[in-house]
């Protein structure tokens, strides 16, 4: 049932956001040299990895690692990367991801392949069981902020309480984050 309905979905929302990601994708490219889309090498569920897309939003040439691991961040956005991340723009190309099914649209947000804590303590309390998602229970309740061992005992809650109710209560959720731009650093 998720499933069906991630598809249908994503069709939707890839046929209203058609136009904006296009326009994003023009100004990407005019803004920067390297191209618009960053594919990142991610985990998805059973731990398979998958190629996530998202709007480039830093400089080509910056280390892969997550952004609180850098130095000085700021140093390597793109002209409109700080933009597309406090709007979550960049990451409309997900749908994609949603789409082909290795994302869902709700579910622990992916870890980096390079992430090796958070894929061990997710995969010791059983969270790699479960397609990741654009958004979640732990990226509502606290996103970059939370340190690794609390976001995975949100991930696990998720894990234990999923449900049609509970996936429409953090996309609202998410959507009133993105409104208010908490939670995001860069």
């Amino acid at each position: 049932m998720k499933r069906v309905s991630d598809f249908g979905l994503s069709i939707f929302a890839l046929f209203v956001f058609l136009f904006p990601a296009l326009f994003l994708a023009g100004f990407i490219k005019a803004t920067s040299t390297g191209p618009i889309f960053y594919w990142s090498d991610r985990v998805g569920r059973h731990n398979k990895i998958f190629r996530m897309p998202k709007f480039r939003t830093m400089r080509v040439g910056t280390p892969a690692v997550a952004t609180h691991l850098l130095t000085d961040p700021d140093q390597f956005l793109t002209p409109i990367g700080s933009f597309l991340r406090k709007s979550s723009l960049d990451e409309l190309p997900q749908l994609w991801s949603i789409l082909v099914g290795d994302m869902s649209f709700v579910g622990p947000r992916p870890a980096l392949f390079n992430q090796l804590d958070l894929i061990a303590l997710r995969t010791e309390q059983g969270v790699d069981k479960i397609v990741p998602g654009l958004t979640g229970w732990a990226q509502i309740n606290g996103r970059d902020e939370l340190p690794i061992p609390e976001k995975v005992m949100l991930d696990k809650f998720y894990l234990t309480h999923q449900s049609f109710q509970f996936d429409l209560m953090i996309i609202f959720r998410t959507f009133l984050k993105v409104i208010c731009k908490d939670g995001v650093t860069h």
